[in-house]
Order: structure tokens, then C-alpha cells, then sequence
């Protein structure tokens, strides 16, 4: 009976020992007698027990590690101390078994040596601005070195780039000098468009000025020439009123001759009252004048007319 137990415990155990369950994500490699039979998807597999093991069993999801620090001579010839981030996974897990013995030793060696690389290519100011660069470089050769160990990386991220400490205080000493220039062009700049401003508006007032001194000199030519025009105007329509006037005297005064025929000192008077009217308009004017009439010349009526105008200053 004992016996019975001990060969239904075996025979048990043998059983478990040839079913292998691999979970979702992860690849196993069996070996039949010391040599590489299969791959073992996720899920219930069989092995023959004592011929079949599983030599190696990983996931195939993607991984990270950290490169350590390392230090690194820049094309200027500046030590600084870089890290970064790699991102891989598995894509062929016998390659990654059998080609490579110590895979993450391997991979970080030969990222040490690329970033090593990829930072002597750059200046001490490129690698702060050419982080994308350098990533995209790093990934560009791991992935093509990994290639025959079956390893696809996905991304290289840089996560430091520290200068020593002396280059620091000379960055420190460099970025206060770039700050106080940029502040004194700034302030130059400032200063001159301030100038500038005050300048045109210099210039914009005196143009106004000019404009609106033009534009009232303009207006009072303009209403002078308004008055002028006005006063022609008046004056001869004073003139016209005048002729009119005149014209009703000489009718008034020749009706009244046919009327009376005995009156011919109406006419003479007419004609003293013209003379007079005319030596008004010649005295009035702003030039010199002198006048001289005949006495001969002038009618009885005028004289008598002069006569008795005199008459009033000899009494």
C-alpha cells in the first residue's frame, strides 16, 4: 500500500511537471536533450518530463533601465556628466538567449558608449539645445546594434546634462554678462524709440500747424475776396440807383420844359447840380487832384447857383 502511495506521488508529480502554463506576455525557450527545441506561447503547454526543460522564460512587454551617470568630453573640450532612460522589449527571445550572454550589461555598455559618442559631436551650448537631436541618434544606433540580439528599442530620453562645476560658475558669469547687455540694448532701444516718437510728433505738430495756418490764410483770401466782390457789388448797384435817379431828373425835368417852355433855368440848373455832383466824386477820391474850370465856360445858372451860396459866408 505504501508503495502504491509513493508511485501515485510520482507519477502525479511527473504529470505537473510536464504541464507548463505561461502567462499572457511572456515567451519560454525549451530545450530537448541540451538543445533548442521551441518556443512556448502564452497558455497550457506539454513537455516530455526528463527529455524537454525550459531553459529561459522573460516577457516580452517593453522594459526599461536607467543609464548610470557617465562623464563625457564635449568638441569644445568641457567634461559634463550625462544620463538617459532606454525603452526596449523582445521581439525574438531565442536571438536574445542564445546571442547575447549578459544582455543588460551589454545594452548598457553599449549605450554608455553612444552617448559618449554622440556627446563629443556637439559643443558645450549644443547639448542643452539639441536634446532631441542626440535622442533620436542614440535610438537610431542601439536599435541597430540590438538588431542581432533580438531587442527592439522603442525611445531614448536624455534625463541630465550637468557641466562641472567650474564650467557652471563660468555659465553663471557668461549668462549675467548676456543679461546686462540685453538689458543695455534694451534700453538703448527704448531711448531711441522714444526719440523717434517725440520727433515725428514734432514734426506731425509743426505740419498741422503749417496746414492749419495755410488753410486760415486761405479763408481770409477767400473772404476778402468775398467783400471786395460784395462791395463791387454795392457800388454798383448804388451807381445803377444813382443813373436811375438821374434819369427820373432829367425826365421830371424835361417833362416840366415841355410843360413850361419859359423855364430854361431848370435845365441850367440841372446841369450846375451835375457839375457839382462830379467835383464831390473828384474830391472824394485818395489820389491828388486839382480841378480847374473857366468861368467863361460855366453857365449863368452855375454862377448865379455859386452866387447865392456865397451870399450866406460874405453875410
Amino acid at each position: 500500500m505504501f508503495a502504491y502511495l509513493i508511485a501515485a506521488t510520482l507519477a502525479a508529480a511527473a504529470a505537473l511537471a510536464t504541464v507548463k502554463i505561461i502567462p499572457q506576455g511572456d515567451e519560454a525557450l525549451v530545450e530537448r536533450l541540451g538543445q533548442f527545441d521551441r518556443k512556448l506561447p502564452a497558455g497550457l503547454n506539454i513537455l516530455v518530463p526528463g527529455v524537454e526543460i525550459i531553459a529561459y522564460r522573460d516577457t516580452t512587454r517593453e522594459k526599461v533601465f536607467d543609464i548610470p551617470p557617465q562623464t563625457c568630453i564635449t568638441r569644445d573640450n568641457v567634461a559634463i556628466s550625462a544620463d538617459a532612460v532606454i525603452y526596449w522589449k523582445i521581439v525574438d527571445m531565442e536571438k536574445t538567449y542564445y546571442k547575447v550572454q549578459d544582455l543588460q550589461m551589454a545594452m548598457i555598455n553599449l549605450a554608455l558608449s553612444q552617448l559618449r559618442a554622440e556627446m563629443g559631436k556637439l559643443d558645450l551650448d549644443e547639448t542643452f539645445t539639441a536634446r532631441e537631436k542626440v535622442n533620436e541618434a542614440l535610438m537610431r544606433e542601439l536599435d541597430h546594434a540590438t538588431v542581432p540580439w533580438g531587442i527592439k528599442v522603442t525611445r531614448v530620453e536624455l534625463k541630465e546634462i550637468i557641466p562641472a562645476k567650474a564650467v557652471m560658475e563660468s555659465m553663471e558669469l557668461q549668462m549675467s554678462a548676456e543679461r546686462k547687455k540685453r538689458a543695455a540694448v534694451l534700453t538703448s532701444e527704448g531711448e531711441r524709440e522714444s526719440a523717434i516718437n517725440s520727433a515725428q510728433g514734432r514734426a506731425e505738430a509743426q505740419v498741422l500747424d503749417a496746414e492749419a495756418r495755410k488753410r486760415s490764410t486761405v479763408l481770409s483770401a477767400e473772404a476778402e475776396q468775398q467783400r471786395i466782390i460784395l462791395e463791387a457789388q454795392a457800388n454798383r448797384q448804388q451807381q445803377v440807383l444813382k443813373a436811375q435817379a438821374t434819369a427820373e431828373s432829367v425826365a421830371i425835368v424835361t417833362q416840366a420844359l415841355k410843360a413850361d417852355p419859359a423855364a430854361p433855368d431848370a435845365a441850367k440848373l440841372l446841369m450846375a447840380l451835375g457839375y457839382l455832383t462830379m467835383g464831390e466824386t473828384i474830391g472824394k477820391s485818395d489820389s491828388s487832384k486839382v480841378l480847374f474850370m473857366d468861368p467863361a465856360s460855366i453857365p449863368a445858372s452855375i454862377a448865379s447857383m455859386m452866387a447865392i451860396v456865397d451870399q450866406p459866408r460874405q453875410s
